[in-house]
């Protein structure tokens, strides 16, 4: 290489010098710079490498073919262009081969960035589409709860939710004769949500749902209105309570007690643990009253369930009994057919008994006619009579 510069300095050519020294720098940079061609294919991403490839071999191409149609001008020395023109050759296939390698390289990198990006754009389009499904049920459940919130806020429709859940809770446990809904009494002034029909009789079902001064005491931001509110909450408490003692009539075939069904268990459980938002109301005494003045059972939808597996033993109890009824009416038939039988077979044995007379008899008889051919010839037939006897009636 250091040969070739030496030889254009004599040659004192200085056209053809700064031509082929342009041409050096543009192959050492692409030699000693692969960040330099990597950033220029980069840039240049749009294009293939073949197309790259192609550019740069119409270059060299073109400078090979301006340096000889300049050989008139090297005429003076041709060993000097042949070496040039051998570097130049050299050079040509060691740029070839940097810019295959660099073009692999860079294929390379380019095929795992992509293929990473794509990777990484599938997982971002399956997160978004999760979010997205997330955002609709969020907004799906937030259209229910307006809903509820729209049912809860008339007293009718609550009215006809603890209903429906009462009615559910029924009939998942019992069968369709077991209960019955809206069951109206013979005064037909009075009817109530669900009885239960049981042996002993029917178990009244209320269903009571007192949300309005319950959330109002909730709500409470003072202490007088929470004192308020909680003499109003438990005075619709008991009010609840005395309505559902109404439906106890033992006249009418009801059981001594009834259940008051409340839907809400956050209620039930303030009422349990005699406590009511942050102040104290003294519901144990209202759960006592129930019972023990009114006769009336306070009940959750889970304790509800509870009571209900009571009364399905209950059933299953009676059940078992009416069985055992049955059994044993069954055994007395029985005895009643072998009562008869025995006079039956009584009457039989007396008619072979009878039978055996007879024929114990007609032999007796024939003896007698066995000694009369005796008399009158000398010899007997030999008749000898078979004596059967009679039946007889030995108790084991």
């Amino acid at each position: 290489m250091t040969r070739g510069f030496v030889i254009f300095l004599e040659t004192k050519n200085w056209k053809l010098f700064r031509l082929t020294f342009l041409l050096l720098i543009s192959c050492i940079l692409l030699l000693h710079c692969p960040l330099v061609t990597a950033y220029c294919l980069l840039y240049t991403t749009r294009m293939s490498s073949s197309l790259l490839f192609i550019i740069l071999a119409i270059i060299i191409i073109a400078l090979l073919v301006i340096l000889i149609l300049r050989k008139p001008e090297l005429k003076e020395d041709d060993n000097s262009f042949l070496i040039l023109q051998d570097q130049l050759e050299r050079l040509r296939g060691t740029v070839e081969n940097k810019l295959e390698r660099s073009a692999s390289d860079l294929h390379q990198v380019l095929h795992r960035q992509n293929t990473e990006a794509t990777k990484l754009i599938t997982e971002i389009t399956r997160e978004l589409t999760e979010v997205k499904e997330g955002n609709k049920q969020v907004f799906s459940m937030t259209e229910q709860l307006q809903n509820l919130e729209k049912v809860l806020t008339h007293q009718k429709q609550r009215g006809n939710l603890g209903e429906a859940s009462l009615e559910l809770i029924l009939s998942n446990m019992l069968a369709p004769g077991q209960y019955e809904m809206q069951y109206a009494f013979k005064d037909g002034k009075k009817i109530v949500d669900a009885v239960i029909h049981t042996k002993e009789g029917i178990i009244p079902v209320d269903a009571k749902y007192s949300l309005d001064n319950y959330q109002r005491l909730m709500n409470a931001t003072d202490e007088e209105d929470t004192a308020y509110y909680q003499n109003e909450f438990k005075k619709d408490i008991q009010k609840r309570i005395d309505e559902t003692a109404e439906y106890i009539k033992p006249e009418e075939g009801t059981l001594p007690f009834a259940f008051m069904f409340i839907p809400a268990e956050g209620i039930y459980y303030d009422l349990l643990v005699n406590q009511v938002s942050r102040g104290a109301v003294n519901t144990q005494n209202l759960i006592e009253y129930a019972y023990n003045k009114r006769k009336v059972i306070i009940v959750s939808p889970t304790t509800f369930y509870a009571y209900l597996q009571s009364v399905l033993y209950g059933f299953k109890a009676f059940k078992i009994e009416e069985s055992a009824k049955h059994i044993q009416k069954r055994v007395e038939d029985l005895g009643k057919h072998l009562e008869a039988y025995e006079e039956y077979m009584k009457k039989l044995g007396a008619t072979l008994g009878t039978s055996v007379n007879h024929y114990n008899t007609a032999y007796k008889e024939l003896k007698k006619v066995d000694k009369d051919v005796l008399r009158i010839t000398g010899e007997g037939i030999g008749i000898e009579p078979a004596v059967l006897d009679k039946p007889s009636f030995e108790e084991d």
